[in-house]
C-alpha cells in the first residue's frame, strides 16, 4: 500500500465514527472480516469460523471492493460443486465434497472448502500459502476482526484495528438492525421492567499470572500446521518435539517453525536404541532441512537422559504434563490455567500431540488475558 494513502485512510475511517454512532448494546462476539483497507458487512450467514483447527472465510470474500484490494477473484460453478480462486497466473480449485483443493501446479492442500447456509467458505490457510496474501485475527471490542491484505500492506494488526474501529461499529450496528427487523419481538406479552430482571451471579474471580512465562512443548508432526497458525495468531512462539522419522518428511513444517522464532527439539524414546546415537542422527536430518541443530530433547523412555546432559542437550522435565488429557475445549484450558497459576515461577507445560488448535487458541487467550507470557522453550531458558 502507498503510503502517502495511509493518513488519508486514517481519516476517512475516523469521520465514521461521528457519522455512524451505534448503540452500546452488545449481541455477543462476532467475527468481522476486513480485506485491505475494507471492513466488510456483517452477517451470520458469512461470518468466518473455526473448525478443525482452521480458520474458514467466505467466499464472497473475494468480491466486489474487497476481490480488488485482495488481487484474488472466483468462480462458483454450483452444478458442478466447485469453486475457483484464482489471480494472475494461479488459480485453486476446490471440489465441494473433497476434503482438499489443488493448485494449477497439481500441488494439493488441505483441508478442502465447506459450504454453510448457502455459503462456500475455504480454509485461510490455503489461500494464504497459494496466492501470498497475509492474515490475521486480532481481538477487538466486539469479537475478533479477520483481516486479510496484500504482504505489503505497511500498517500493523494494532494500528489497523485501532483505525477500523469506528467501521466496525457501524457495520455491528447494521448487523444488530438487520437481526432486528429479521426477528420482530412477540406481542402480548409486555416486556418484563427493570424490577423484575434477576440480579445476574456473581463472575468467578480471574486468574492472575503477573508476568509469568509459561513455556508450551508440543510433539511436533506433519500435521502441525493448524498449531502453528493458531499460535501465529497470537504472535506466540512454543517448542516442537519432533521424533526423529518425522523430520524428513515435515521439511516444510521445520523451516516455517525456524523462520517463526518457534523451537525445535527431538522426542526420543529409550527403547529405539541407545539415545546418543538418536540425538546424533537426528540433528542430521534437523540441519539438513533447516540448516540448523538443536540441543533440546524430550524423552518417552530413556530414564533420567543423563547421556544427553552430558553431550549438554537440555532435556525437557516439565512442570505439567497434559499428554493423558489432550486440550481441546475451552473449560480444559480453563483447568489448565489455574494448574499454572497455582505452580510456583515459570512453568513448562507438555501438551503432547493430541491437543487441538482450537484448544491451544483457548489457553492462549486465557493466559493473555491474565498477564501470563508465552514462550518458546530453548537450551538457554532460566526457569523458576
Amino acid at each position: 500500500m502507498n503510503k502517502r494513502r495511509l493518513p488519508a485512510l486514517l481519516a476517512l475511517l475516523a469521520m465514521l465514527a461521528c457519522l455512524c454512532p451505534v448503540p452500546v448494546r452488545a449481541s455477543g462476539s462476532v467475527y468481522f472480516t476486513a480485506a485491505g483497507s475494507y471492513v466488510l458487512p456483517l452477517s451470520d450467514s458469512t461470518m468466518p469460523f473455526w473448525t478443525g483447527g482452521y480458520l474458514y472465510i467466505p467466499t464472497t470474500v473475494f468480491t466486489g471492493s474487497a476481490r480488488e484490494a485482495l488481487g484474488i477473484s472466483q468462480v462458483l460453478n454450483n452444478a458442478q460443486n466447485r469453486v475457483v480462486l484464482y489471480s494472475g497466473g494461479r488459480s485453486l480449485t476446490y471440489e465441494l465434497g473433497n476434503n482438499y483443493a489443488r493448485d494449477n501446479d497439481g500441488v494439493t492442500y488441505y483441508p478442502g472448502a465447506v459450504r454453510r447456509n448457502g455459503v462456500v467458505f475455504v480454509p485461510a490457510y490455503s489461500v494464504s500459502r497459494c496466492f501470498d496474501i497475509v492474515y490475521s485475527v486480532i481481538d477487538v471490542n466486539r469479537g475478533s476482526l479477520v483481516w486479510l491484505r496484500q504482504p505489503d500492506y505497511t500498517l500493523s494488526d494494532s494500528l489497523y484495528a485501532d483505525a477500523a474501529r469506528p467501521t466496525m461499529e457501524a457495520v455491528y450496528a447494521e448487523y444488530l438492525r438487520a437481526k432486528e427487523q429479521a426477528s420482530p419481538p412477540a406481542t402480548g406479552s409486555p416486556p418484563a421492567s427493570s424490577g423484575d430482571k434477576p440480579a445476574p451471579p456473581p463472575e468467578p474471580a480471574a486468574t492472575e499470572l503477573d508476568g509469568k512465562r509459561v513455556f508450551l512443548c508440543l510433539e511436533g508432526g506433519r500435521d502441525s500446521g493448524a498449531l502453528l497458525d493458531a499460535l501465529d495468531s497470537y504472535g506466540v512462539q512454543a517448542a516442537f518435539f519432533f521424533p526423529p522419522q518425522e523430520l524428513e518428511p515435515s521439511g516444510d513444517l521445520l523451516r516455517r517453525m525456524t523462520a517463526e522464532g518457534h523451537s525445535v527439539g527431538l522426542l526420543l524414546d529409550g527403547a529405539e536404541g541407545p539415545l546418543e546415537e538418536q540425538m546424533e542422527a537426528g540433528n542430521r536430518a534437523l540441519a539438513q532441512a533447516t540448516c540448523r541443530k538443536t540441543r533440546l530433547a524430550a524423552l518417552r523412555d530413556g530414564g533420567d537422559g543423563q547421556p544427553l546432559r552430558d553431550m549438554g542437550v537440555l532435556c525437557l522435565r516439565p512442570d505439567l504434563d497434559r499428554s493423558g488429557q489432550p486440550l481441546r475445549t475451552s473449560a480444559q484450558a480453563e483447568n489448565l490455567l489455574q494448574r499454572i497459576s497455582l505452580s510456583s515461577g515459570d512453568t513448562a507445560v507438555w501438551l503432547g500431540g493430541a491437543s487441538s488448535a482450537g484448544g491451544l487458541r483457548a489457553l492462549l487467550s486465557a493466559v493473555e488475558e491474565a498477564g501470563g507470557v508465552c514462550q518458546a522453550l530453548t537450551e538457554t531458558s532460566q526457569r523458576g
